[in-house]
């Protein structure tokens, strides 16, 4: 389970990201486009080009955690 306390970071993707990508692909484009250090402990959250999803890449200390949220209906805004 992840737990957010008030101290996190929660760092959002500007550009939409290839929905294809797991957790090495978005590690790489935390370090290359947001210039963060995966392992900093953040929460980042990326959008899917077709808007149809998010996808949030957290580490906790032992290991990635990657999880999507999918609209079955519509598109999540710009």
């Amino acid at each position: 389970m992840l737990q957010i306390t008030p101290q996190m970071r929660i760092l959002v993707a500007i550009e939409p990201v290839d929905g294809r990508k797991g957790i090495d692909g978005l590690a790489q484009l935390c370090r290359q486009k947001l210039a963060e250090d995966p392992f900093s402990g953040c929460i980042f959250v990326f959008r899917t080009r077709s808007g149809t999803s998010i996808k949030l890449l957290a580490f906790d200390g032992q290991g990635y955690w990657l999880a999507q949220k999918r609209l079955s209906e519509g598109r999540f805004k710009n």
